[in-house]
């Protein structure tokens, strides 16, 4: 203690505790990778604090948006295994490897990426090119809209699966209107004015820098 001059093992009964600073807490790798019209949001928090993530958009993601490739470690065990997260192998020098992601320092963003459970939800389609794996949207991508993903036909084959079809848009059947819950509005930090979409916020603050 400073203010006696002891040397104490634990506190000092007269002048009481350290204050204690804890160090800022730095991104993982993954979570550093992230575009930046993409979010990650909480969905459920389970025993342990352990968080359940899924990947949204911020603004629109045009059909055929490319993502990856997939970073994971090479290995012959899947050591990390989520029910709802698509696994994922690729061929590399003639061997079937699983990309494992057993923490979030090993891989990218694309490990939050939640799994498809039927057509009308999958946004990406996973597949395999020249020993890395990528996703690609399969259709536009509106704001608040998960990222959800599946295996193309001839990958679902690789990954000894059933492929999931997108139909187009010409083919689906119209849906009936669902009431949408209003969404918080996008405002401008140089004036205050507020916006339905972030694109439309991008558009006035391009406005903004050209009168500059």
């Amino acid at each position: 203690c400073e203010d006696c001059g002891k040397s104490l093992i634990g506190e000092c009964k007269l002048h009481g505790p350290l204050i204690r600073a804890k160090d800022r807490v730095i991104p993982s790798r993954a979570r550093l990778t992230l575009p930046h019209y993409l979010t990650l949001r909480v969905l459920e928090l389970r025993a342990g604090n352990q968080q359940i993530l899924g990947v949204f958009a911020k603004k629109v993601i045009q059909k055929r948006t490319q993502f990856g490739p997939y970073v994971g470690q090479l290995s012959t065990k899947l050591t990390c295994y989520d029910e709802s997260r698509l696994v994922l192998q690729v061929l590399k020098d003639g061997g079937k490897y699983f990309l494992d992601t057993p923490n979030e320092d090993c891989g990218n963003w694309m490990m939050f990426v939640r799994l498809a459970r039927n057509q009308e939800e999958q946004t990406l389609v996973a597949y395999q090119h020249c020993g890395e794996v990528y996703f690609t949207t399969v259709k536009p991508i509106e704001p608040h809209t998960e990222l959800k993903v599946w295996y193309a036909a001839d990958y679902a084959k690789f990954m000894e699966t059933s492929a999931v079809f997108i139909k187009e848009e010409s083919d689906a059947s119209p849906l009936p209107p669902v009431a949408k819950e209003p969404i918080d509005p996008w405002i401008c930090s140089s004036c205050g004015s507020t916006f339905a979409t972030f694109a439309l916020l991008e558009s006035h603050q391009c406005i903004h820098k050209d009168r500059v």
